[in-house]
This record gives C-alpha cells, sequence and structure tokens, in this order.
C-alpha cells in the first residue's frame, strides 16, 4: 500500500478520511461563501446539509422506487440504493456497519431478501458510505469491487477489526454486469482519489432513461495542486456524463426528500430531471475557485 496519498502522508489523508459526523457541521469553516442557482452556501452549511442532525445519518428513510429497477434503502442523509435483477441484486453503498439492518429492513419492505445481494459497490472510501461492506459480505458472501484509487483507504477500513474486503479492483470505465444490468465506473477523484461516479440506465413506461449516482464533489479547505487539477478534470467528466436521473451519496445532493415529496401514483416521476445533473458540478467548481481565491497570498 502507498504511503502517500494526494501528497499527504497516509495516515494524514485516512484523518480526512474520517466519516463527518452531523456535529463536525458546526465545526466546520463558515466562509467562504458562494452562490449557486441563487442558494448561498459555505462549507459548514454544505456539510450540515449532507449530514443534516445528530440522528439523521441512522435514521431509516421509508424506502421506495426511484426509477425502474433502482430502489432507496438508506436514511434520511446517507443514500444506499438497492439495484435488483433477475440473477441478483447490487447494493451502492453499505454506509456505516450499523446501518445495515436499516438496509436489509428497507429491503425487505420492498419484497426483496438481502441475502440476494450478489455486487456491493460504492461511491468513495469514506465510512459514511463504504463502512459496511464487510459486513455486507459477511452476510450475503456477495463480491465487493472499488476503483483502484481508494483501495489504500478502504483497506484501511476495518469496522471491529474486520478487514476491509474487495474482490475486484475497477479502474475509469470498467463495467460490472449482473442480471442484465449494467453499471459503468467513471472515476471523478478529489473527494477522495478514487471517488466513483456510476451511471447506469433505466425503464420507465416504456422509455430508457440515463442514471446517474453520482460522488461527492465536495473539496477540503485546503486544495492542494493535486487535488485543484484533479477536480478540474472531475468536473469536466461529471458534465459530460448522461444522465437524466441525478442521485447521490448524500440525498440532499439532488433534492431527494423534496422530490419524494411529489411522487404521486400517475404523476410525472420528479427523479426525472436532467436539468438537475451538473448542479453539484457547479457548487463544488464554485466553491473549490472560491478556496483557491481566499488562500493567494495577498500582494
Amino acid at each position: 500500500m502507498t504511503d502517500r496519498l494526494y501528497g499527504l502522508p497516509i495516515v494524514a489523508a485516512l484523518a480526512l478520511c474520517v466519516a463527518a459526523a452531523p456535529g463536525l457541521a458546526q465545526q466546520a469553516p463558515d466562509h467562504p461563501s458562494v452562490t449557486v442557482n441563487g442558494k448561498t452556501y459555505t462549507p459548514r452549511s454544505i456539510l450540515a446539509r449532507n449530514m443534516g442532525g445528530e440522528a439523521d445519518p441512522y435514521t431509516p428513510f421509508g424506502p421506495y422506487r426511484v426509477i425502474g429497477n433502482i430502489y432507496y434503502v438508506g436514511t434520511n442523509t446517507l443514500t444506499s440504493f438497492l439495484i435488483t435483477t433477475p440473477e441478483g441484486h447490487f447494493i451502492v453503498n453499505s454506509t456505516f456497519e450499523r446501518n445495515l439492518p436499516v438496509i436489509e429492513k428497507s429491503a425487505a419492505q420492498l419484497g426483496f431478501k438481502l441475502a440476494d445481494v450478489k455486487i456491493v459497490l460504492g461511491t468513495h472510501a469514506h465510512g459514511d458510505h463504504q463502512e459496511g461492506d464487510a459486513l455486507l459480505k459477511e452476510k450475503t458472501g456477495a463480491q465487493v469491487m472499488a476503483m483502484a484509487e481508494d483501495v489504500p483507504l478502504l483497506e484501511a477500513m476495518t469496522p471491529g477489526g474486520k478487514p476491509h474486503p474487495i474482490d475486484r479492483v475497477l479502474h475509469d470505465g470498467d463495467q460490472v454486469t449482473l442480471g442484465g444490468t449494467t453499471l459503468t465506473a467513471h472515476l471523478t477523484g478529489g473527494h477522495t482519489p478514487g471517488c466513483t461516479t456510476w451511471t447506469a440506465t433505466a425503464q420507465e413506461a416504456g422509455k430508457t432513461y440515463n442514471v446517474m449516482i453520482g460522488c461527492s464533489l465536495r473539496p477540503p479547505m485546503v486544495p492542494t495542486p493535486q487535488v485543484v487539477e484533479t477536480f478540474r478534470r472531475t468536473f469536466k467528466t461529471v458534465r459530460a456524463l448522461p444522465c437524466d436521473v441525478q442521485l447521490g451519496d448524500h440525498g440532499a445532493q439532488y433534492g431527494m426528500q423534496e422530490k419524494y415529496a411529489k411522487m404521486k401514483e400517475g404523476s410525472p416521476n420528479p427523479f426525472i430531471e436532467p436539468a438537475t445533473c451538473a448542479q453539484e458540478a457547479d457548487l463544488g467548481e464554485a466553491m473549490l475557485n472560491a478556496l483557491i481565491a481566499e488562500q493567494q497570498p495577498v500582494r
């Protein structure tokens, strides 16, 4: 395992990957501020938006079908997606290990069994998104797959002393197929080295839609030149991806609760909204630029 990530010693890099507990939002800097799509954000407000209150990362959000064979089985603020197929299922984001009973119960309420999960994927190597991988594999025997650039951070993620399983190492553009459903992995590094955005297609009412499960685009408070360069590539990548339905690793990134409230039988699916697909890239880029400007030496 490499002893450096993004130019930082591995210990320091891992410290950055500790899950952001809701209380940390109050400790985050409240500057700089940026206005995107009519809303003003600071680093603190973005973190608070993503994580919610103390209980939100662990409180079940009623499971539901997003579109096609893609279902929501996560919490109020940490997303977990169950993608079903006739040959078994995917889980994208196991979240915290303590949330596995939430995922299992939510899947059962939708009529599916956790035991039928065959493939476990994630968006990035932070505990609030992938800490549960080992326990999920232990309970289901599923194959755990991860982007190569995030492997060192995942290998250091050992809840309860359990080694983090990685059955297949992925690279940018790799595809994962099960039961006629294919997910494509796109390297969108920056938040972590191997931050992964997943794309797939889903069918609804006789039409095919492009679905994007985005990785966080929230930059660090002190972006190194390497991180800045990585994010520049990532913003271009995200904006170029085919997208009709934007999802993400925190529900607030795509207005999950607001869209869910609009779901009604016989009405258009509110999650089909191509115009929102680049909003997180716009926010992430604006904040990155503001951080860079703020940290320029005064002359």
